[in-house]
């Protein structure tokens, strides 16, 4: 469905090449086959026949061991261009530099050298609002003597902010409210822009790049949604959201003092009430295109998807240990869960709930006790 709405924006010349395969999460050079195959075998020829083929080009393990036991046993320490003068020469090989030099790094036998830089461009907003969500925290003396986070979540087309509220510490939960605003107000969109944040991606060494395979909580959540995540590398990939902040910085804590506020409570409702109506009506951009990428969300359970989920193995007296707190399961007709695999589900308000696969076993508050609530199952 998403391919037959970028294909007809771009054959009603709505969207150019490239604003099309972003919708997609493609090149345009991948867009373009996409085409070709599309108008030749309909959805059918979509598929990707290449995940069921060995490449006939693969090269043979032995002559990949040969390889790689002659340049241990006589030409460790040489460097990948000499050796292959001597591969080519004295040992008639075949292949390309490039083929030996891969095969070699694959090995850790060779180092692997330092990647060039890319030469940076301004990257163009996306088209559409729901293209694109940008999320970022701000920390920053908001009001005097109080430091505090400031979570925005805005659109990358027409800088329009949804959300906007002051946390103690950016994190998951914070984040999820954020992207639960975006989904009430307007529905699914298409891609997620943050920082490289813990609570937003896994690295294995500061300043690496994220690991998409291993996902945080906020990972998972935005998985279940089909929505793609997408991680800035630079302070200026944010550049937007930089200058937002700057411009946050110097006007809010005026209008904060100017309305004498003082906590975080008032601080957010002014925000929710008043604030981020003008400072829309006054930031906001046209974006380039008319309408907007949304989609309607029907059926989905979102409070039980933005959240964070836990497992836990339910003790002999029925109960459930999360963060300190003992959580009784009430008595069950149809079964007894000793010893049972559950799940806890904690929301962005603190409360908890305990799940069996699809089904709620109990809800509690933030201090553990149990809520009596109607049972619904999770999405």
């Amino acid at each position: 469905m998403r391919f037959e709405e970028a294909y007809e924006g771009w054959q009603s010349k709505r969207l150019t090449q490239e604003q099309a395969a972003q919708l997609l999460g493609l090149c345009e050079r991948s867009f373009r086959r996409y085409i070709n195959r599309y108008e030749e075998a309909g959805f059918e020829g979509l598929m990707d026949k290449r995940i069921s083929e060995i490449s006939a080009r693969k090269a043979p393990v032995d002559e990949v061991l040969r390889l790689e036991a002659l340049y241990k046993e006589r030409y460790d320490g040489w460097t990948v261009k000499h050796f292959f003068e001597r591969y080519q020469d004295e040992h008639q090989g075949s292949r390309s530099y490039t083929w030996v030099k891969s095969r070699l790094q694959e090995a850790n036998l060779a180092p692997k050298g330092k990647k060039r830089g890319p030469q940076r461009r301004r990257r163009p907003r996306a088209p559409l609002p729901g293209m694109m969500i940008h999320q970022d925290g701000s920390t920053h003396e908001w009001v005097p003597g109080q430091i505090w986070d400031l979570i925005v979540t805005m659109d990358d087309a027409n800088s329009e902010i949804y959300c906007a509220q002051f946390v103690e510490e950016e994190g998951t939960l914070s984040s999820f409210e954020g992207v639960k605003v975006v989904l009430q107000k307007r529905g699914l969109f298409s891609s997620f822009y943050s920082d490289r944040g813990s609570h937003y991606w896994l690295t294995t060494e500061a300043g690496n790049k994220v690991d998409k395979q291993r996902l945080t909580q906020f990972g998972r959540a935005m998985n279940q949604l089909g929505i793609q995540m997408i991680a800035a590398y630079s302070p200026e990939a944010r550049g937007r959201s930089e200058r937002f902040f700057r411009t946050l910085q110097d006007r809010l804590p005026k209008e904060l003092a100017l309305a004498g506020i003082t906590t975080m409570d008032e601080a957010n409702q002014f925000l929710r009430r008043s604030y981020l109506k003008r400072f829309n009506r006054r930031f906001m951009v046209k974006p380039a295109q008319e309408g907007d990428a949304f989609v309607p969300l029907l059926g989905v359970d979102i409070d039980n998807i933005l959240c964070r989920q836990v497992e836990r193995i339910t003790g002999k007296d029925n109960c459930v240990s999360y963060q300190g707190m003992t959580l009784q399961l009430p008595s069950d007709k149809i079964r007894h869960f000793s010893k049972t695999r559950v799940r806890v589900h904690e929301y962005p308000n603190g409360d908890l709930a305990v799940f069996h696969g699809p089904r709620c076993l109990a809800h509690y508050n933030a201090q553990g006790a149990l809520i009596k609530k109607r049972r619904k199952m999770a999405a």
